[in-house]
């Protein structure tokens, strides 16, 4: 599945608003038609919106090209910051357009064919490393899931959040695919029914076993020993484990907690954020209110009403078993055990 790919200078995506009935795709010539497609979701998941930020970085390259050096470089970081402002959550998208602009910095006495060659050679290995991270998250996963399992899941974190294998579904993909007996419960995940609309779609492409359920009704299939572990994706962990994820999630940690069931984050370096100490740290985004008050066009609360919504909330490390990352499992004491975790990706 092809989710984004550069062609003829152009970034085309699978338009994600129009899934599962519709498998249609967009051109983006510019970089603020790719932050257009970030902003309204045509293209989300953490990992999948920081690769389609690179391009972003890069197409903006190839916009300004023409200009003097000195014009060119600034041209590139006013693209930058238009890009990381998009969407504060997610990590990996400031993470991509970082990495690309500290590139850029680092050779701004270069010539201008020279610098988008080096763009564009440095968003091809974010691509690259994203594949080999989602299968390495998938493989350390999979060790972790009995022989036979009822796992329960929450949003999208497969291969249209990723651009490649998937993170959470990576490691359901995995088990299943090396024979293990697993079977899903999606949550719809509102408002925009990810879980329904994605997650859903993608478990019936891979013949995985699969039962859609309503956000709340999580808790009844826990309470009736159904639900064997649960796997989430993650937009933003903290240097302490805390992580924010898709609305829902924290309430989903919580239920574990009281059944005693594993609650795993699948999630790549590339998630993490060691510059906070904290979850309290991590903006939340709000997104707007007609994701609540409609569904597609359809309105369904009355005019007038006041509508709250965040697009993520934080569970705290003490509700977290494990975080299954591209080097494997991190377990709790999380502080600790992330602090040798950040040091073998530096010395990498």
């Amino acid at each position: 599945m092809e989710v984004i790919k550069l062609y003829n200078n152009k970034l085309v995506l699978i338009d994600q608003t129009k899934l599962p009935n519709d498998m249609s795709k967009i051109e983006c010539k510019t970089y603020k038609q790719v932050a257009d497609a970030i902003v309204n979701m045509k293209v989300r998941g953490a990992p999948a919106i920081g690769i389609a930020a690179a391009y972003g970085i890069l197409l903006a390259a190839l916009e300004y090209k023409d200009k003097g050096l000195e014009e060119f470089i600034a041209n590139l970081f006013q693209a930058a910051s238009y890009l990381k402002a998009t969407r504060p959550t997610a990590v990996n998208l400031s993470w991509a357009v970082d990495r690309l602009m500290e590139l850029v910095d680092q050779n701004r006495n270069c010539p201008v064919e020279k610098i988008i060659r080096m763009i564009q050679d440095e968003t091809e290995n974010i691509v690259k490393e994203n594949k080999d991270t989602d299968i390495s998250i998938a493989q350390h996963g999979a060790k972790l899931l009995k022989e036979k399992e009822n796992i329960l899941t929450h949003c999208n974190a497969g291969a249209l959040a990723t651009a490649a294998y998937g993170t959470a579904i990576g490691v359901i993909r995995y088990a299943f695919e090396q024979g293990k007996d697993i079977k899903v419960f999606v949550d719809e995940t509102r408002p925009l029914l990810q879980g329904a609309r994605l997650t859903a779609w993608e478990l019936v492409q891979y013949g995985i076993p699969a039962t859609l359920i309503t956000d709340n009704m999580a808790g009844y299939f826990m309470s009736k020993g159904l639900v064997t572990s649960i796997i989430v994706g993650a937009d933003r962990i903290a240097s302490n484990g805390d992580t924010a994820n898709k609305i829902g999630t924290y309430s989903l940690a919580v239920l574990a907690k009281e059944h005693s069931i594993p609650f795993y984050i699948a999630a790549p370096f590339s998630s993490f954020d060691f510059s906070i100490e904290t979850g309290d740290e991590i903006i939340i985004e709000e997104r707007k209110s007609q994701e609540v008050t409609q569904v597609e066009n359809c309105i369904i609360a009355p005019e007038g009403i006041s509508v709250a919504n965040p697009a993520f909330d934080v569970t705290p490390n003490r509700l977290i078993t494990a975080l299954i990352t591209e080097h494997g499992p991190i377990y709790p004491p999380f502080d600790k055990n992330l602090e040798k975790f950040k040091l073998i990706n530096k010395n990498r």
